[in-house]
């Protein structure tokens, strides 16, 4: 079974988004995944067919998944940051995403993806697979 309820799905070769995903330090019970992982591909293969190129986060007891904005808000909500700024992070969610391609030379436009899901049954049956190595591969344990 694996150690994470929740697992965040980041551009692991933006150092941006990869020192974003550090402040999950703070937030017990999310593991982190690089997008560009197997693992996290047959996930969102299985919820959207085509895997959107976006910051995914999944709350496998609460079944949701959450895109885009929405899951930036979600996280800020859940590291404890007030609420107008998980507000501003979903107002503003493009535009940083954009700088942060630009100054990360991602050459790669964030997909409008920015709800909140049901987790599809074909994907539930990825999580585990994706929570265990979100362990093997978290980048916390890299400071």
């Amino acid at each position: 079974m694996a150690r994470y309820g929740s697992v965040l799905i980041y551009d692991g070769k933006c150092p941006y988004c990869s020192v974003a995903a550090k402040a999950l330090e703070q937030v017990e019970d999310i593991g982190a995944i690089s997008w560009y992982e197997e693992s996290a591909q047959s996930f969102l293969t299985a919820q959207f067919d085509d895997p959107p190129f976006a910051m995914v986060l999944i709350d496998q007891p609460a079944k949701q998944v959450f895109t885009g904005r929405a899951a930036a808000e979600e996280l800020a909500g859940r590291a404890g940051l007030p609420d107008l700024v998980g507000s501003l992070v979903r107002e503003n969610y493009e535009k940083i995403a954009q700088i942060i391609g630009l100054a990360s030379g991602r050459g790669r436009k964030p997909a409008d993806v920015h709800e909140r899901y049901a987790l599809t049954d074909d994907a539930r049956d990825h999580f585990d697979a994706l929570a265990m190595n979100a362990i093997d591969r978290d980048i916390r344990a890299d400071t």
